[in-house]
């Protein structure tokens, strides 16, 4: 069961004046049969600059894990302890084709949920305890500490025993030479 998010969203009244426009629970929260875990989608951002206006609520429409172009995604992931016999079972390519991302997933690496997104992400470790795998490299995470995931392969290993939540913002992007690398 992911944890319930609260989600304060303010905006402005037909006065101009801030008020609150929502207040309560997250409710695009999305699992998955094929991966342990899920994930909450906070609030979506499809283009650039940013809209503050409206009161349209970003977060009830269907979410790719990539953000739309020119987009930024927010989101809560939950990662559960691994099980190493579940894990061998599992298969990526269909954990993110439920997403949309299917041709994101590495064919043959160490980790059967390693993708590479076009993408600079933010990530903030809530709580708990995490491994990020990259191509030949590890790096252990742990709570309050940051990510700046830039376009890489990586994939992330719970290989503690208790639930690691990480706060993400995925903002769409491009490889140095400003083209996308693929479809």
């Amino acid at each position: 069961m992911v944890k319930k998010i609260r989600r304060v969203i303010t905006g402005h009244d037909k006065d101009g004046k801030a008020v609150i426009i929502k207040d309560g629970d997250a409710e695009n929260i999305v699992t998955s049969e094929h991966r342990p875990g899920g994930r909450t989608n906070l609030w979506r951002t499809t283009s650039m600059p940013a809209c503050y206006g409206g009161d349209k609520d970003e977060a009830d429409a269907k979410f790719d894990v990539e953000p739309l172009p020119n987009g930024v995604n927010f989101r809560i992931s939950e990662f559960p302890p691994e099980d190493p016999e579940i894990m061998a079972r599992l298969d990526g390519t269909k954990a993110f084709g439920e997403v949309g991302a299917a041709h994101r997933v590495v064919q043959g690496a160490r980790h059967p949920f390693m993708h590479r997104t076009e993408t600079v992400d933010y990530g903030i470790v809530l709580e708990g305890e995490i491994d990020m795998l990259m191509d030949d490299e590890d790096v252990h995470l742990k709570a309050g500490d940051v990510i700046i995931q830039r376009g890489t392969n990586h994939a992330w290993a719970n290989r503690y025993d208790k639930l690691c939540r990480i706060a993400f913002i995925l903002i769409d992007g491009v490889d140095k030479d400003g083209r996308k690398r693929s479809g």
